[in-house]
């Protein structure tokens, strides 16, 4: 794939950047600004080179088929698109680019992401300026890849570059129709350097040399259902897997018959997780923290009851999982210490609460450590690098990424995602 650093002539020519500006925040305040210090380099590299540069990115959610299916009203919709608005990603972007330049950069903001005030926008650009235009998603042609929506965006610019891995698996009009137009029409489309580096460091995950093995994933998580084809996908890959969080209820319940009282569980996955079992890759706990009383809306609240359930023993009734006890984490470590290759998403409980941080911890305790003896370790986005983060264990592994699914499905599709196989070759 073509890269930002291998883009030539780009000096006044105007380049639309997918990027993922889809941060957490509370009204205009945004509590982790990570993706946006993310697309910093390939927004400073095209500004390097002359370009005039285009930014879009979708923020939270907009829920256009509610509305057409009529479980949302219009002014539900209305309240989505103010609580999503991109102006608030403005101030913070051009600090960073301000930073990166060494100058000051002028950063501008367009209220519209389509029709002649984005055209007219787009058009006032000149070289080493940057625009951002309105939420992608206030279209509801966007998540459909509308391919009027796509051609109007690509007819805005002269080239493309895919830096927002963590949309790369939705084919959106903003991820694959505006390159689909663009590779149609001869212009080139690229990939940044956070894509760049997603792809290279995941695509180690996918295929890992003899030498790179033993390769232990560790997965956690609510839901078997929800991470079937991954699971499939990695007992291919890898030589064990250890499980913890809510699924691995399912598994307890599927091979020991352990009646997990109220534990999450997924009767109908039962089959499916003694099947897997059955390879001789899944691992399991030894010991279980069990708790009651868990305030969901508040997890940080300590709970009413607290117990550590021991091998195969039944919960106690009205209790629930909450965490691996303290001998499989010990079991866990030793296992990982053995690892060359390590692949982790998903905490092994209810790391939000004090009383249950212990076996997601002992994890990132343990990685850390493989990392520092050679161990290409890799933490798949979502909930297991807000554990690494809060721990203080963030910068001790070799890769974090900035995907929420699409780590998931580039390992479950072997390196496919359509945000990636849209991009021409050189």
């Amino acid at each position: 794939m073509l890269t930002v650093d291998e883009m030539k002539g780009l000096e006044g020519k105007k380049v639309y950047v997918r990027v993922d500006f889809n941060v957490p925040h509370k009204g205009a305040v945004i509590s982790d600004d990570n993706r946006i210090k993310a697309a910093i380099p390939t927004i400073a590299a095209l500004l390097k080179k002359g370009a005039r540069v285009l930014l879009m990115s979708h923020l939270g959610k907009v829920d256009w088929k509610k509305l057409k299916k009529g479980e949302k009203t219009q002014a539900d919709i209305d309240a989505q698109m103010k609580k999503n608005d991109l102006s608030i990603v403005v101030e913070p972007l051009k600090a960073y680019l301000d930073a990166a330049m060494g100058k000051d950069v002028k950063v501008s903001f367009c209220p519209k992401n389509r029709g002649e005030e984005l055209a007219a926008a787009v058009a006032a650009l000149n070289d080493g300026e940057v625009l951002l235009a309105q939420n992608t998603r206030y279209q509801p042609g966007e998540e459909k890849n509308d391919p009027e929506l796509a051609a109007e965006w690509a007819g805005l610019v002269d080239a493309f570059v895919m830096d927002a891995f963590g949309s790369a698996h939705r084919a959106h009009a903003s991820t694959v129709g505006v390159p689909s137009v663009l590779n149609a029409a001869g212009k080139p489309t690229a990939i940044g350097y956070l894509m760049e580096k997603e792809v290279k460091n995941l695509g180690r995950c996918i295929s890992p040399k003899d030498s790179e093995r033993p390769y232990i994933a560790i997965l956690g998580g609510s839901k078997v259902s929800s991470k079937i084809e991954v699971i499939d996908s990695l007992l291919k890959k890898c030589d064990k897997i250890l499980i913890g969080g809510g699924m691995s209820y399912t598994f307890k319940k599927a091979v020991f018959g352990v009646n997990v009282a109220a534990s999450l569980c997924e009767d109908d996955q039962l089959e499916y997780a003694k099947k897997c079992y059955e390879t001789g890759k899944i691992v399991l706990s030894d010991d279980t923290i069990v708790v009651k009383g868990l305030d969901f809306d508040d997890l940080s609240k300590a709970p009413t009851a607290i117990e550590t359930v021991v091998g195969t023993d039944d919960f106690p009734e009205g209790f629930e999982g909450a965490d691996i006890g303290p001998a499989t984490a010990k079991k866990y470590a030793d296992i990982i210490a053995t690892a060359k290759t390590i692949f982790w998403n998903g905490p092994m409980g209810v790391f939000e609460n004090p009383a249950l941080q212990a076996g997601t911890k002992a994890v990132c305790e343990a990685c850390a450590a493989a990392t520092k003896k050679g161990a290409f370790t890799v933490i798949g986005g979502g909930d297991s690098a807000a554990a690494a983060k809060a721990f203080g264990y963030e910068k001790e592994f070799s890769h974090v990424s900035t995907g929420g699914g699409a780590p998931l499905e580039l390992i479950q599709f072997d390196g496919h995602l359509p945000g990636i196989d849209v991009i021409e070759g050189k």
